[in-house]
Parts: structure tokens; sequence; C-alpha cells
């Protein structure tokens, strides 16, 4: 079955000189999907003429009069620009005629109006943002990662399920480990939310396999860690400080001096492979999980290879019916619950 995907061409900070290399790349890799390019027709057609016929009959190419700036309101945004490369974006996915949308602009007006347009799934209180990182095993899925500050622990239930059931989908699991995050692995740490979301992730019937440390998520305890979008933004901004940090630390030591040059020469293929292993592009395109279409942001100074991994992120998110398996997962829980009420 063929899947299409709408593309915000003119979000982020590089617009189509990135977004237009990266749906070509896309294509080239997934002979089966479609895209549908969103923006400003002068700025995207002239980079369409280097497409081979057979990647062109796959895109088409839709005219949207404005752009949401990235240091635009959501309010704004969401009031004033219903021409916008994202808004008619998101519209497609609603109208059926897209399966997915990506975008690299501006993470507040992406989250309300694919919230607006798109609305929520039946049991779902909030969206959140789910992302991928890296571990010693493999990666984890981690939500929510900015989109709630203030969580009870019924969103934290909710976050675990729409989590399990991507990594489910995605990955393949047939049941994905969840993870709690919190400040110890001990029931009775944790404040009362954090204590109150475990028991209602014991009883969901997922394989919630208990507290999950900061250390925990990256040694791969879990396929799912869940937390408030605080404490996740400051996880994952940490994580990317530190990154960057021993990133710029190995740099300065091997420059240190010509015998140190020597010896970054003679671990070049090791640092070349250590680089593949933990390169954050790879891992781009974080998941608005909760609505009821696929909407994909990715980071806003992507190049074309990380919004190329946006796009695929979309793409597997649609074709393997992460939204069905979400619903279907709510369902049955409400099921259950159901059946206990009755017979108390």
């Amino acid at each position: 079955m063929s899947h299409t995907i709408a593309i915000d061409c003119m979000g982020g900070d590089h617009g189509p000189s990135v977004t237009v290399p990266a749906a070509l790349a896309f294509l080239r890799r997934h002979p089966d999907a479609c895209v549908v390019l969103v923006g400003q027709e002068s700025l995207i057609r002239p980079l369409l003429a280097s497409f081979p016929a057979d990647i062109s009959r796959r895109c088409t190419l839709r005219h949207a009069s404005q752009v949401v700036a990235m240091d635009e309101g959501p309010a704004l945004a969401l009031r004033n620009k219903k021409d916008s490369s994202m808004r008619v974006a998101i519209d497609l996915v609603k109208e059926g005629e897209a399966q997915a949308c990506v975008s690299a602009g501006n993470t507040g007006a992406l989250m309300a109006i694919s919230r607006f347009v798109l609305k929520m799934l039946p049991g779902i209180d909030r969206p959140a943002i789910c992302t991928v990182l890296p571990t010693m095993t493999g990666h984890v899925h981690m939500l929510d990662l900015g989109a709630n500050v203030d969580c009870e622990a019924e969103h934290l239930r909710q976050f675990g399920i729409m989590g399990a059931m991507l990594a489910a989908a995605v990955d393949h699991l047939e049941r994905p480990r969840v993870g709690l995050l919190n400040i110890g692995e001990e029931d009775i740490k944790g404040n009362e939310v954090v204590k109150r979301a475990a028991e209602l992730l014991k009883d969901s019937g997922l394989n919630f396999v208990g507290n999950v440390e900061g250390d925990g998520i990256y040694k791969g305890d879990a396929d799912v860690v869940v937390c408030d979008g605080f404490v996740g933004n400051v996880a994952l901004k940490t994580s990317e400080g530190l990154a960057q940090m021993l990133s710029t630390f190995l740099k300065q030591e091997f420059g240190r001096n010509p015998l140190t040059k020597l010896a970054a020469l003679a671990a070049l293929p090791v640092l070349r492979r250590f680089k593949a292993r933990v390169d954050h592009r790879v891992y781009n395109g974080a998941s608005l999980l909760g609505l009821r279409g696929v909407s994909v942001k990715s980071h806003g100074s992507a190049d074309a290879y990380a919004f190329e991994q946006a796009i695929t992120r979309a793409y597997e998110a649609a074709s393997n019916n992460v939204l069905e398996r979400i619903a279907a997962k709510l369902a049955e829980l409400q099921s259950q619950q159901q059946v206990v009420e009755e017979s108390v």
C-alpha cells in the first residue's frame, strides 16, 4: 500500500534548500511512497528540475502563500496563518490526502495547529512529544519531551500506552518494556504523581518494568521511558549538552600537539565509527502522539540527511498503523475497566 507524506518545505532554519533534497532522498529509498511538497511554489519548483521522471511522478507540489516564523506565537500562527505551509500540510492529513506530515518549523505552532486540526484520539487527554535516543543496546523511545510541563498520573499512564504502541509498531516488538523515569528504582522513591503513575502502569497490561533512573535511559533498561515534559526536556537538553562537551574535549585533546594529532590520525577509523553510532541526525524526528493523525517534528537546524530521517519516521508510523494500535489498546483497557466496575 502506498503512503503519502505531506512535507512543510518552508519550516526550519533552511527551508526548501534542505527539505526538498531530503524528500528526493526519501523517495529514492522508499519506492512505494509519495510526498506532497507544501510551500511557496516559486521557491520549490526550481529545485524539482533535477528529480528523475520516476520520482517526479510520486511527488506533488501544493502551493501555500504563508510561512510560520520560528519565533511566532502559536496562537497567532493558528489564527492568522491559515494558508501557511505548516497548516496546509496538516490539513492534508485531516482530509486524508496524506497519512502523515513532517515539519521542521516552530514547535509550539506545530503542536497547536496539529491539535486544533487533527483533534485528540479518544481516551487521550494530551498529546506528547516522543523521540528516539541511542542506548548501549540499541535505542529507546522517550516521552514526553516538552509538550506537558505539569502532568497527572493518568497522563503518564496514557504516555506509556502511546509509547509502547509506537515501539511495538516501528520496532516490531511484541511487548516493549516500559519504564517510568524516577530518582530511584525503588517503589518508595519519587513524588506522589510518579508513585501513582507507577501503580496505574502496573495495572495497564503493558510490560511495565518499574522505575528507571537517568543513567538507565542510555543503558537500555527499557524500550520506552515515560516522564512529564519538564523532566523529559531537561534530560534531553542535558544529554545534548554533554555530547557536545565530550566532542569538544576530544577535538581539543587530539589537537593539543603534533604527537596527539598523529594519535588522532591512527584512531581515525575508530573515531568515525564512534561518530556514526552517536550521530544525532540518525534520531531526528519527534512524533506528536495522541492525535488523530501522524505529525512529526524535525529539528529546526536539521540538514538534508537529518530531515530525511524525520520523513522516514513519519512514514514508519503511518505504514505500521501506530494510530490504530493506540486506539485499539485504549479500547481494550476501557473494556477491561468496565468489566471490573460491573463486577464490583
